[in-house]
């Protein structure tokens, strides 16, 4: 870099790449007449030394297009006007990295047993000399928005990010860009109508540009329903009493008969088959699992016993806007539950990179935290809250988590479909992640619970962030217990569902509704294989990993705070890979602590762990499932298969039970589990018949990767 003498000016070179001097006095080059920021070198760079004297000419282009910033739905969504241009909004520049091609090769390093670099992590302030932008280049940027009527928010954490704030129409000329309101599944977006073109100095800067479109994340998160789809609200939940087993932890009743006949006489209609108790009926509140459940059916209990609970460890949680009531809801749990209190010396909350302004009671915040400390009771635990669910707010509070060090694991209980994601802000995802690896931190993620989001009516996708090379995804089941908690089975979460007597009235046939939720999985579009998944199908990069607890109808409790309740505080049961991910980020601190160094990216690890340590997921189904009789006042009978009772189209194999609905009169469903995917023929999805619908399978599968964790042996592999 210097200031060099050119047709009597003095310009600053700042770069020098690809046979390409790059002229940061733009100003100085109109003056010249030169429209131009690049100037082609006719020698090679060694020649360097000649450029003080020589006249060299310059190109005429004085910037760049930011490629991959327009969200993909653009081409295809209907265009609904322009955005108000009066409107308010913050943009970000996230900076070029320097050396990534030394970055990725040190990553692969450090997870290779045979490098001398191996698990040899850099510390945050290597991180930056090694590969963050420097304080000149952010200051570059900085001019950039400043020139343009855009005043500064911050600049980010090793100055990867510069974030400034100004009107729509500010930022539409500073980008060169349209912002337009897009209508996208019903939903209102806004989105730039063409990737942004930044000129000047900056230029050659700039890797991504977020916040022109204001797409976001959303929580994996299902409530236990209190009542099935269609039906009148059941009562809410009872709040827990003062034992450890106020909630079933037997969620299904075993086989039984039961007949209905409609008004009148006719059709009369018999269904056999497993029982499912596991929603509200006085005098129980239902199916939920709480941690000593968890504890004795996932084998922890032996770890706990070694003396083992993440001590040491700091398990950094991601949920924007935040909670008012989240310490007081965690120690009201802990207190069931025999756990630490959380206080200021193992529990922080971080708002970054602005203070968010909606905080209130969020089931997501206390699943994360409360069953994150229930698995690591001894772990620190930062919350860290981004102002919004938006992809700038989120990536830059991620980024703030991995340059300062805040844990040795993240925990990122969120998601966006990826096809629906700018192909930027995947990058940007992915690299964050792979600063996090080469610093030894663990980033899991949750895969969604929408299967493979063809019931959203759009072509099967996975879920980012869990979609990168650096990301550990981390997918759903549904568990039964038995009377000791032991698991009876599991399966791939995955749930159709039929209502088969509605206030009396029997449906010939049953009307089956097809796919409710389940664990996302599938392959990436936008990723390449990584070397740890070099045994899977395809060339791409593989969803999921491994996998926890999912299925709400076996889901896990939680205690929060409803404002209108009395008691304020509440017991509620969740599902939802939300539930899996802070549940493995919880072991992941405890095998980092019987490790005795971090073992960063918890995906690389998992393919090729000692027998015994996982339990691999199967296929998996019982003569106990559903099957119905149906007769008419003409004689007839027509009997139902269990497959033909959920749509005709089921997996070979599955769960299914009777969900007699006891709050409202002479209702029933029936559930259906390990059916991740529809299993109704005209119904929406992809057919669970389908070729490269989501299916549990021996070994790796997309719907649950390599299994569940057998949580003792799991820890004590990692132990030198």
């Amino acid at each position: 870099m210097g200031r060099f003498p050119l047709d009597g000016y003095f310009v600053t070179v700042w770069e020098a790449e690809e046979g390409k001097l790059i002229i940061e006095n733009r100003e100085t080059l109109q003056k010249m007449g030169r429209s131009g920021g690049f100037m082609p070198l006719r020698r090679s760079l060694t020649c360097f030394g000649l450029i003080a004297t020589a006249v060299l000419p310059i190109s005429a282009a004085t910037g760049q297009r930011v490629p991959n910033t327009t969200p993909p739905y653009v081409a295809t969504a209907k265009n609904l006007g322009p955005a108000d241009p009066t409107a308010t909004i913050d943009v970000s520049i996230w900076l070029n990295i320097h050396n990534r091609s030394q970055l990725d090769a040190l990553a692969a390093q450090l997870y290779n047993p045979s490098s001398p670099n191996y698990r040899h992590w850099l510390k945050p302030a290597d991180l930056i000399a090694q590969f963050a932008p420097s304080a000149d280049e952010a200051a570059t940027v900085r001019q950039f928005f400043t020139s343009h009527n855009l005043s500064i928010v911050t600049v980010g954490p090793g100055n990867l990010f510069v974030r400034a704030q100004g009107t729509v129409g500010a930022v539409e000329k500073a980008f060169q860009v349209q912002l337009n309101n897009y209508s996208v599944r019903g939903a209102t977006y806004r989105a730039p109508a063409s990737d942004p073109y930044v000129e000047g100095a900056a230029a050659g800067l700039v890797r991504a540009v977020a916040g022109l479109d204001n797409g976001g994340y959303v929580h994996p998160l299902v409530a236990r329903p209190s009542s099935p789809p269609g039906a009148p609200p059941a009562p809410a939940a009872p709040a827990g009493a003062n034992s450890a087993d106020f909630f079933v932890s037997n969620c299904f009743t075993g086989v039984e008969t039961q007949t209905y006949t409609s008004d009148g006489d006719y059709p009369k209609v018999v269904y056999k088959g497993n029982g499912y108790a596991g929603t509200y009926a006085n005098p129980n509140p239902g199916c939920g699992y709480t941690p000593p459940e968890i504890y004795t059916a996932y084998n922890l209990t032996g770890l706990y016993n070694e003396g083992y609970n993440g001590a040491g460890q700091s398990i950094a949680i991601i949920d924007w806007c935040g909670s008012p009531t989240i310490q007081s809801d965690a120690n009201g749990f802990s207190t069931m539950f025999g756990l630490p209190q959380l206080n200021s010396s193992n529990f922080t909350i971080t708002d970054v990179p602005t203070v968010s302004s909606c905080a209130a009671p969020d089931p997501e915040i206390n699943i994360d935290v409360e069953w994150a400390h229930a698995i690591a009771p001894g772990a620190n635990i930062d919350l860290v809250v981004p102002p919004s669910a938006s992809f700038e707010d989120v990536d830059e509070a991620e980024s703030y988590i991995v340059i300062y060090g805040l844990g040795t694991v993240i925990s990122g209980s969120y998601g966006s479909i990826e096809s629906e994601t700018p192909t930027s802000t995947l990058q940007s995802e992915n690299l964050i992640n792979e600063m996090a690896a080469v610093a030894g931190i663990a980033a899991n993620f949750a895969s969604s619970d929408e299967g493979d989001f063809s019931v959203e009516g759009v072509a099967p996708s996975v879920s980012a962030p869990a979609d990168g090379t650096y990301a550990t995804a981390v997918g759903g089941v549904s568990v039964a217990l038995d009377s000791a908690n032991n698991i009876s089975w599991q399966v791939g979460w995955g749930s159709n569902f039929t209502l088969a007597v509605s206030e009396g009235e029997v449906f010939n046939p049953p009307l089956a509704f097809g796919f409710e939720y389940g664990s996302g999985g599938g392959p990436s579009a936008v990723f390449p294989q990584p070397s740890f998944q070099a045994g899977l199908p395809g060339t791409t990069r593989q969803l999921p990993d491994i996998s926890w607890v999912g299925d709400p109808y076996t889901g896990v409790a939680i205690l929060i705070s409803e404002p209108f309740s009395y008691p304020v505080q509440v017991w509620q049961v969740y599902g939802g890979t939300s539930v899996a991910t802070p549940m493995f980020s919880g072991l992941w601190a405890i095998a980092n602590e019987e490790a005795g160094v971090a073992l960063g990216q918890a995906a690389t690890y998992v393919y090729t762990m000692p027998a015994g340590t996982i339990t691999d997921v199967v296929p998996a189904g019982g003569p106990g499932n559903v099957r119905a009789v149906i007769a008419t006042s003409s004689g007839s009978n027509t009997g139902y298969t269990a497959s033909a009772v959920m749509g005709g189209a089921t997996p070979s194999k599955f769960y299914s039970a009777i969900w007699d609905y006891p709050d409202y009169q002479d209702t029933v469903y029936i559930i259906s589990f390990g059916t991740d995917c529809t299993a109704v023929t005209d119904g929406y999805g992809t057919l669970c018949t389908a070729p490269g619908a989501l299916q549990t399978a021996t070994g790796w599968d997309n719907v649950t990767g390599v299994g569940t964790p057998n949580g003792q042996a799991f820890a004590d592999s990692f132990r030198p």
